[in-house]
């Protein structure tokens, strides 16, 4: 008869066993993109977030692609004015991770991206992802526009 050992969740440092999500927050003045706003084809941004945990911040990942046919993601209450529906040509898409240092539990982003000149304006969404040292995982799903 095999014995088979499944480590459960780990322990925070005061041995508490980390069960809380990771969260991400856009509510501050200097945070971007927020729903709703415009990135401009051709100029680099700033995405800037404040990432925290009870414990320990893992990683984060961001993916931008289109919304042409206005499919939802949004994490967010308010909505925004969206275009007509349209078939993508030459769509923005952008999967990165960046990363987080070792062993925090906040980390305020500010990694600096572009959106090339020659990618079709529209709806895109702005996908943010973030899992702690546990595997916890939350998403926050913001619309924005690309001109």
């Amino acid at each position: 008869m095999a014995a088979l050992g499944v480590s459960g969740c780990s322990k925070d440092d005061d041995g508490a066993v980390d069960t809380e999500y990771p969260v991400i927050n856009v509510d501050f003045a200097e945070a971007f993109p927020k729903q709703c706003s415009v990135l401009k084809r051709g100029q680099p941004f700033t995405f800037r977030t404040l990432l925290t945990d009870n414990v320990r911040l893992g990683s984060v990942s961001v993916d931008i692609h289109h919304n042409f046919d206005h499919h939802t993601h949004s994490t967010e209450v308010i909505e925004c004015t969206m275009q007509a529906v349209k078939r993508p040509v030459n769509p923005f898409l952008l999967i990165k991770s960046f990363p987080i240092p070792e062993g925090v539990r906040e980390y305020q982003t500010a990694f600096e991206l572009s959106i090339p000149a020659d990618v079709d304006p529209g709806d895109y969404h702005f996908m943010i992802r973030l899992t702690d040292q546990e595997g916890w995982q939350t998403v926050k799903g913001l619309s924005i526009k690309i001109e």
